[in-house]
Formats: C-alpha cells, structure tokens, sequence
C-alpha cells in the first residue's frame, strides 16, 4: 500500500518559523522535503527603536492598538518585560481598543490578559484600515505594531486621516545570510524538479521571487504549469496573484489546513495510467506500481513522465533526450528506458514502436 499520501512528490518548505513542525508534517506523509527559508526574522528585543516605541506607546495613552502578528505581539511583552515595562504597557494596552489582524493576534492579545475589541476576518491589513477609515481616526492617538517591515502606506493613510501614529516594529524580516539554497531551489522549480512549494509570508514569496529572477530561474512557467505554488493565504498569496501566478490556498489560514491542501491537492495531479495490466500513478521522482511506490532515477523519471503525458503514443528519441535532466543524446536514451523497464519489472511496459522512439503500452487511462 502506499508510504504516506505524498510518497514520490518534492515538496519545498520556504518558511523559517515552524520550518521544522512543517517538514516533519510532510515527511509524515511520505514527502520528500526541501528546507531552503527564503527570509530570516531579526528580533529587536534589544534594539533601541523598539524600547523607544514601547515608551511612546506608554507616554501617548493610545485610543487605538493596531496588532498584526502574535508572533510579534508576544516579542514586544517580552522585550517590555525585560525592560521592567510589562505592567506599565498592559496597562496603556489595556485602556485602548485593540484591532487585530486575524486570529492568531488575537490568541496573543488573550494570552496577555487583554481582549481584542476587533479582528480582520481576511487577516489583511486592507481591511483594518478601511475599518478605521469608515469609523474616522481624526484626532485619535493610534499605536501599529509593525510586522516585519515598516507599514508605510497603511500608516500615511492613518495620518492623512488626522490620526497621530506610533509605529512599533518589534522584528524585521531581511534576506538569509546564505542565499544559495534558495538559488538552488529556484533552480530546481525551473527544471521541473519540485512538485509544490509552500509559502506562509508575502516576504519570503518576495524574496523568493527576486532571488529566482536574479539567479534567471523561471519559476513563474513552472508554477503556471506544473509545480504547485501553496500559500497559507491570500495576503501570502497576493506578490504571486499580482503576476498572474496560480496558487491554492486552504479555507483557514493555518500552517496545518495548508498541509492538508498539498496533501489533497498534489495526488490529484498525478497521471494515472493502466500500461499492460499494471496500475501506474507517475508522481514526482517515483511511480507507484500498483499502489506501491518505487523511487527512480532522475533520468529514468524523466523517461516515464515524458512518454506518460502522451500516453500511447510514440515518443522520438529526440524529444525523450531533451526531456532528460541535462539533456543527452539517443544512447543515454536506451540507457535510461532500460533501466526503467527494470524498475517496472516487465519489459512489456514501454514497446519500442519504431527505430528512433518509444511508447508506453496502454491498456486504459485509469
């Protein structure tokens, strides 16, 4: 029976938090995993700008909190703490609406002891400001913690509106010491490599994107047609959408539904084909023979999936050299089908149909 539901795909895991948690949930499924986190966070618990912030936040008595992460929110109560001002700025927090992000602000806001007046049901900053927009902010004292890179706009339209703003940026995203791995991954993804990418953060889809296109790594046709780009949620999803990229996403935003959704979604790509009798689901870097899985060699991988997405039909030698990693010539060709009629265990599998091409032998589509 099969290994897990992913047996056979590449799923690439582009977070930092919770990288762990989410390759261990994948590999559970019988993925293989890639680790390459395009961003890395930099907290500022010891940094001036925040202990500034945290003492304006105080000073000002804020009519309204802005919370955008729990992540976030959590650090800046840890750093107060440090600083011996935990109690002074629940109590500043405690006086003032708080507007939360989404629900996992709203977790940490609870943690703490207070309670959220509001949460963004879209978990999108789009639809806090215009909730305060419509309200009218005139003349109130508005406190935003920041998520991870300043909230220029979001905060330029408080200020227009005639609020008075403290922004409070408790951590920074920035590009990882080491870019390679996501060089490299981007590359894999252009290849054809990579069955699914995850995502959890418009940074890192942004990082993601301009290391790709620095290292000329088309990523964007491999999405478009083959590997699937899943996002935990919209606002994730948005720097791809804004391209014309395809993603899918789950209903709830979390780190567990979005596995789910690979797990779901991955399986229903698969080709799945009878060939002599035999049932074949062609996945990632292995074909499942009969419900079992058996992995491949890249090229020999190559060879199935190219004569697979033309089931029945006689595919050149040419065309079958191209589709190799690095491409070959026809005597790699030969090597790579012999050992993938090995692999099937009959060499009634793929026929050679004319001298300079191979075929699959079909039954029916499954």
């Amino acid at each position: 029976m099969i290994e897990g539901a992913l047996a056979g795909f590449t799923v690439a895991v582009t977070a930092e938090r919770r990288r762990n948690e989410m390759a261990a949930l994948l590999e559970r499924r019988g993925a293989r995993v890639i680790s390459a986190p395009a961003i890395t966070i930099i907290p500022l618990i010891d940094d001036e700008a925040l202990h500034a912030a945290t003492a304006a936040c105080i000073g000002l008595e804020p009519h309204l909190v802005v919370a955008t992460t729990g992540f976030g929110f959590r650090g800046w109560l840890e750093a107060a703490e440090g600083w011996g001002l935990a109690e002074t700025l629940r109590e500043s927090l405690g006086n003032a609406r708080i507007i939360a992000r989404g629900p996992k602000p709203c977790g940490a806001i609870r943690a703490a002891g207070l309670t959220e007046d509001w949460a963004a049901k879209t978990e999108a900053s789009e639809e806090v400001l215009e909730r305060l927009l419509s309200e009218g902010v005139a003349g109130l004292r508005i406190v935003v913690q920041e998520h991870g890179e300043p909230q220029t706009e979001f905060v330029k339209a408080l200020r227009t509106a005639g609020a008075a703003v403290v922004e409070v940026p408790v951590y920074r995203w920035a590009m990882p010491p080491d870019v390679a791995p996501v060089r490299r991954l981007a590359e894999q993804v252009a290849a054809g490599q990579i069955d699914a990418v995850t995502f959890t953060s418009a940074p890192a889809v942004k990082a993601f994107l301009q290391i790709a296109e620095e290292a000329k790594a088309d990523v964007a046709t491999a999405f478009g047609c083959r590997t699937l780009a899943a996002c935990v949620g919209p606002v994730t999803a948005a720097p791809l959408t804004e391209r014309g990229i395809p993603t899918v996403m789950p209903e709830r935003y979390r780190l567990g539904a979005l596995i789910k959704t690979v797990t779901d979604e991955l399986p229903r790509r698969a080709v799945r084909l009878q060939v002599a009798g035999t049932t074949l689901e062609v996945r990632g870097h292995a074909v499942l023979i009969d419900e079992v899985p058996h992995a491949l060699a890249p090229a020999a991988m190559s060879i199935l999936s190219a004569l697979a997405r033309r089931p029945g039909a006689v595919v050149s030698k040419d065309q079958l050299a191209a589709a190799l990693p690095r491409g070959n010539d026809g005597h790699a060709v030969d090597v790579a089908v012999a050992r993938l009629r090995a692999a099937l265990g009959s060499g009634k599998h793929i026929e050679t149909v004319i001298k300079r091409g191979y075929r699959l032998r079909i039954d029916e589509a499954a």
